[in-house]
């Protein structure tokens, strides 16, 4: 009986617990790569339509831990003085003159463009995803993870993780009926201020916008305690103190 059992779980593609927890590993070390725990960093994103024309925003971000992002607009000067907090599964944005901040959604987007706020205020995967499959494809791993609450912006994502950097390469992004929402596509590794290489260049496009792509380019991640009282509303206006 049990020569059958074996053989109906690799047909049926069930997954045994030690597999689960050895993606699970991995997807934490990916994690640890892509961003230290607690950080502050300097970072453009640039938006590309299909006539060529581009727009640019610099942004200065902190994180810490899990659940805590800030980040502020330094440019345009249009844009300057704005920021967005992240606590969880809550987003908000605040505009310097308009009154308290306001509620933001995952899907929305504060610059435009092809990225959302979940990816501009990115958790790590490991906390918004579960591991489902982990396929070994010789240079690279494909993980399949599949979103912890229906509160993630992506219901499933498939994972390519190059396994001499255990960097991602590429990630498709999936809405719960199966559409193909975006593709994003990690590139130039660079050594920041802790030895570990970290993708530089994030480059985004999606199906549902033809000829469109948005890149978000990092000059600066550096490791940095930051203080709770910096992921509150009220800090927002004075962000700019932290530089």
């Amino acid at each position: 009986m049990f020569p059958l059992l074996f053989i109906v779980i690799g047909v049926l593609g069930l997954v045994s617990p030690a597999f689960t927890a050895e993606g699970t590993t991995l997807l934490e070390r990916v994690d640890t790569n892509l961003q230290p725990e607690s950080f502050e960093s300097y970072r453009k994103l640039i938006n590309i339509e299909p006539s060529g024309a581009q727009r640019e925003f610099l942004l200065y971000t902190v994180k810490k831990g899990q659940d805590k992002i800030a980040s502020l607009f330094l440019a345009p000067a249009s844009e300057k003085g704005r920021a967005t907090l992240r606590l969880g599964d809550n987003m908000w944005l605040y505009i310097p003159g308009v009154g308290k901040p306001i509620r933001i959604t995952s899907l929305q987007s504060v610059v435009g463009g092809v990225f959302n706020n979940a990816d501009i205020m990115r958790l790590d995967y490991h906390v918004e995803y579960d591991v489902q499959t982990l396929d070994d494809r010789g240079s690279e791993y494909l993980l399949d993870l599949q979103a912890k609450t229906a509160a993630v912006a992506y219901d499933r994502l498939k994972m390519w993780v190059d396994k001499a950097t255990v960097l991602p390469t590429k990630i498709e992004c999936y809405a719960a009926t199966g559409l193909l929402i975006k593709t994003l596509y990690f590139k130039e590794p660079k050594s920041f201020d802790d030895n570990i290489l970290r993708p530089a260049v994030i480059e985004t496009d999606s199906p549902l916008y033809k000829g469109y792509k948005s890149l978000m380019v990092y000059a600066r991640v550096q490791t940095r305690s930051v203080p709770d009282e910096v992921f509150t509303l009220d800090f927002l206006p004075r962000l700019e103190t932290l530089r």
